[in-house]
């Protein structure tokens, strides 16, 4: 099966790594020709996920034409580069299987990946990789489930036999609406996660966080069509789970910063960021509660000090749980 795999970040190359593996004829589009040119040169990408040898059967190239014909294209790109990247380039890839590998909501639209793509390529299945994983983990083969979502339940069927491996165990769902939401949203609270823990509030704090955080997840879900069993597992609560608890998450890691008041890499991709402007949005939009993904968006836009944050998620009326 040939696969490529637009992005060459960390994500998207540790998804070639383990593909190839599996006997998978990749290609690995980079948008920087310098950086392909570094990674066939390396036979890695030092760049971006440093200590991982590229196998022989991943082909980088930052000419995205060399893999257009691939039948599985996965978009291992940010959320907000998607609609931009399709607008230019979905001449080339509609009507192939787009499988988006991003966790976010578009902050121009409010739409997630699956919407993105079907605008932007009627002809194409789409369809959304996501669930609780780290790049490092899956490219040294540590094992990893994830939840792949399409619409198309017999073309999900086929994506999900194509991108398995023994260590990367992929569980389908046709809820595309849950899946995308589990995945964006849960970004959010792992800021607010980070937050508790940067400003020395205790792991007490940060379980209280992450339960009240899981119930806004489940409100504006189920007011947008998603089902609940899909927020309860891999693209929600799994995933929730492991960004709210790890430093290797970026978006946990942000938070941190806020939280404690330090510095943060501009360059580091934090989707939550955008992500909790565009949920805020789409919460009163539909009359929907979320006090803390409200509270991480003005954080975010530095209009509120953590400091006022917490005063005021600690002032909200007692109710019932």
């Amino acid at each position: 099966m040939k696969v490529a795999i637009l992005g060459a970040g960390a994500f998207g190359t540790a998804l070639a790594v383990t593909l190839a593996r599996n006997g998978a004829e990749v290609g690995l589009w980079a948008r920087d020709a310098g950086h392909a040119a570094a990674m066939r040169r390396d036979g890695a990408n030092s760049r971006r996920l440093p200590g991982v040898e590229l196998p022989e059967s991943v082909s980088v190239s930052a000419n995205i034409g060399d893999f257009s014909a691939a039948p599985i294209q996965l978009l291992a790109m940010p959320m907000q580069q998607m609609a931009g990247f399709l607008a230019t380039h979905c001449a080339t890839l509609d009507g192939r299987a787009l499988v988006a590998c991003a966790k976010g909501i578009d902050l121009a639209t409010g739409r997630g990946p699956t919407a993105i793509i079907a605008g932007a390529c009627p002809q194409s299945t789409a369809a959304v990789l996501t669930g609780p994983s780290f790049a490092g983990d899956i490219a040294r083969g540590l094992p990893t489930a994830l939840t792949l979502a399409c619409a198309e339940d017999a073309q999900g069927k086929v994506l999900q036999d194509a991108l398995s491996t023994p260590a990367l165990r992929l569980y389908r769902t046709t809820d595309t609406v849950g899946a995308e939401l589990g995945g964006a949203l849960k970004n959010v609270i792992a800021i607010a996660a980070g937050v508790v823990i940067g400003a020395q509030l205790g792991d007490s704090a940060r379980a209280a966080l992450m339960t009240r955080g899981f119930a806004e997840m489940n409100r504006l879900a189920h007011a947008l069509g998603a089902r609940a069993e899909t927020l309860a597992g891999l693209s929600g609560l799994g995933d929730l789970v492991l960004t709210c608890t790890s430093s290797q998450s970026r978006n946990f890691r942000y938070g941190h910063a806020l939280g404690a008041g330090e510095a943060f890499d501009p360059a580091v991709t934090v989707e939550g960021s955008a992500t909790a402007k565009a949920v805020s949005v789409l919460a009163r939009k539909h009359g929907i509660d979320m006090p803390i993904a409200d509270m991480v968006a003005l954080l975010v836009d530095r209009k509120i000090t953590v400091e006022e944050a917490i005063t005021a998620l600690l002032a909200r009326p007692l109710k019932k749980e």
